[in-house]
């Protein structure tokens, strides 16, 4: 059996493994051993876990399984019902939980569902927490316990999360009178994100609002920003905003129907927290996937960048260390740490129109203030992993091409970690540059790693 966490949580197609009826058992229970050891002390009483799902069809019956678990260690529950990601977060930290769960895939297509946890102070699980959950459940000694569903304790806490995002903005900001196509991605936020504008002033017109279990992310929400984008424009929007299903990302359209991405959020935010003596440390936390442009654009306006590998966890670690304000993937998972410790789409939303409403520009306007270098990305079917510095000559090569970028580019290579692949990025100024990079580097594994698949 692998690993059973990824970069966010548990993943999986619904009941198939991990997510059969008896694991998912399993998967509650043993968090309830290992999550309350790392509760703040001075807390007393009948250990408290916050639950919270997305809008598919599997989450009431994986809910139900993940409670019996739960019960066996006698746990209190209460389920907050259909609601954002984020707002598990907040609230665990606010109810003073013992700890959160959220069953969601997030952006994942509707056949697939996962488990993700919130520590008590809001965070997700570093690796040593996820590990010991790991070690109790694919451990030769098998877990035994006696299922016990203890009833749940209903709470509808959507207002105060509402109230919580609202109290994020400047005083008085007013969103009146501006026009905002919103898509829902027929998920979690289906009815306190257009709420949320509309108590803004806002007129709202909303897509993707109609969950029934089974169309969450279908050709909508932030990974499917083309229907937002024309629609934003058809309607003359000042922009158009996609979260995912569960509501911890967020896309972007402008009011010409061109689609803004997650560098574009922070290419738009960053400069304008710095000029305003919030950005700390002048710094941003970015993973590899970023692209170089904004790396540049960011280094030229005396940002600092932190690259580290993809997952917003390890965003987040590495605005713990730097103690930096902001950090964020391409993908729209944004991180404002000033007042949340996750991705949170509607806080960014929010943070984000603030910033532009008060800079006085519209959205294209900051599309155009920064150069996207041209990418070529490729993968390779592999049969083995060498260290590159095991073929033979390909470390110099690797050296040599990067140089030959004089810092207006990059490479970044690297094997997949769930996939038999190598995948190689080629960033630069010029297209035709880039593309002959690759086709070097490529060709020289082919000829001397002996790992390629037939």
């Amino acid at each position: 059996m692998g690993k059973l966490f990824g970069t966010d949580g548990i993943r999986g197609i619904t009941w198939e493994y991990p997510f059969t009826p008896d694991f998912i058992r399993k998967i509650g229970y043993a968090a309830s051993l290992v999550l309350p050891k790392y509760k703040k002390k001075g807390h007393t009483g009948k250990p408290v876990v916050l639950i919270g799902m997305d809008s598919r069809a599997s989450g009431r019956l994986i809910r139900k399984y993940l409670v019996e678990g739960l019960g066996a260690s006698k746990f209190k529950v209460v389920d907050l019902g259909v609601i954002p990601t984020p707002a598990v977060s907040y609230l665990v930290m606010r109810e003073n939980a013992d700890f959160g769960v959220v069953i969601s895939a997030s952006h994942n297509p509707p056949e697939f569902n996962g488990i993700k946890f919130f520590a008590s102070n809001g965070m997700k699980l570093n690796d040593a927490i996820e590990n010991k959950i790991e070690r109790l459940l694919l451990g030769k000694k098998p877990l035994s316990f006696r299922p016990s569903h203890p009833g749940l304790h209903k709470k509808d806490y959507s207002r105060d999360y509402e109230a919580f995002l609202k109290s994020t903005l400047p005083p008085g900001f007013s969103l009146k009178g501006v026009k905002v196509l919103l898509d829902c991605a027929n998920g979690a936020a289906y009815k306190i994100a257009p709420r949320v504008l509309r108590d803004l002033g806002a007129k709202v017109k909303v897509i993707g609002d109609r969950p029934d279990g089974k169309n969450i992310n279908v050709g909508c929400g932030a990974l499917h920003t083309e229907r937002m984008a024309a629609a934003a424009a058809k309607w003359g929007a000042f922009c158009g905003i996609s979260l995912d299903g569960d509501a911890d990302r967020c896309m972007f359209a402008d009011e010409k129907g061109n689609q803004l991405d997650g560098d574009d959020i922070i290419a738009m935010t960053a400069p304008y927290l710095k000029a305003r003596g919030r950005l700390t440390n002048s710094g941003v936390s970015l993973t590899f996937m970023s692209n170089y442009g904004l790396v540049k654009y960011l280094r030229g306006r005396g940002i600092s960048v932190t690259q580290v590998p993809v997952g917003d966890k390890n965003v987040t670690d590495a605005m713990e260390k730097g103690g930096l304000a902001l950090g964020g993937e391409s993908s729209g998972h944004i991180i404002f740490r000033e007042f949340a410790p996750t991705g949170d789409g509607l806080l960014t939303a929010l943070q984000t129109l603030a910033a532009v409403r008060d800079m006085g520009r519209p959205f294209s306007w900051f599309r155009r203030h920064w150069s996207r270098y041209p990418q070529v990305v490729e993968k390779v079917k592999v049969t083995s992993k060498p260290a590159f510095k095991d073929v033979p000559g390909f470390a110099d090569r690797l050296l040599k091409l990067e140089d030959g970028l004089k810092g207006n580019g990059r490479i970044f290579i690297r094997y997949s970690g769930t996939e038999p692949l190598l995948r190689l990025l080629v960033e630069g100024e010029s297209k035709a540059k880039i593309k002959a990079i690759a086709e070097e580097l490529l060709a020289h594994y082919r000829k001397h790693s002996g790992a390629l698949a037939a």
